[in-house]
């Protein structure tokens, strides 16, 4: 399942706990890779990742713990 995300609410996001989080939910990826994904996202971009199936529902508690908006790619 691929997932864009789209923002981040957090009034002092933590850089270190976002890009944990991305390298947890997300298959085949790295953190040098998150930690990137991570600075193009608190920029003000979107990113997009991709999610297994069967970890979906853990994926998005821990988004919305981090205050990260996100969609879902059909």
């Amino acid at each position: 399942m691929e997932i864009n995300l789209l923002s981040c609410d957090a009034q002092r996001p933590d850089r270190r706990a976002i890009a944990k989080c991305l390298a947890e939910i997300s298959t085949n990826m790295d953190e040098s890779l998150s930690n990137e994904l991570t600075d193009i996202l608190l920029e003000g971009d979107e990113v997009s990742i991709e999610v297994d199936d069967k970890n979906s529902s853990s994926a998005f508690r821990a988004l919305r713990k981090l205050s990260i908006d996100y969609e879902i790619v059909e």
